[in-house]
């Protein structure tokens, strides 16, 4: 079973090729979501030591950074084996 989790955004660390694919457009379209209904879906994140490496959830985390927020609702997952 997952558990929701509050984290500090500055502690999830979106990997570079992931970042790639943030389209600015959708990210103002979830935030507008955001602020009429609150978040709906935690993003998803794996430990990797101190931080949280991010696994699923650009836009909804770069709509609560646009929102000012300073945590974000994730839900922990286990590394998946390349």
């Amino acid at each position: 079973m997952m558990k929701r989790q509050i984290l500090a955004i500055q502690d999830v660390y979106v990997p570079v090729q992931r970042r790639q694919t943030l389209d600015p457009q959708k990210v103002e379209a979830l935030a507008e979501s955001i602020i009429e209904k609150g978040q709906q879906a935690p993003i998803l994140v794996r430990p990797d030591g101190t931080r949280f490496v991010l696994v699923e959830g650009l836009h909804r985390l770069e709509a609560c950074k646009a929102l000012g927020e300073t945590t974000v609702p994730a839900y922990f997952v286990q590394a998946r084996k390349h």
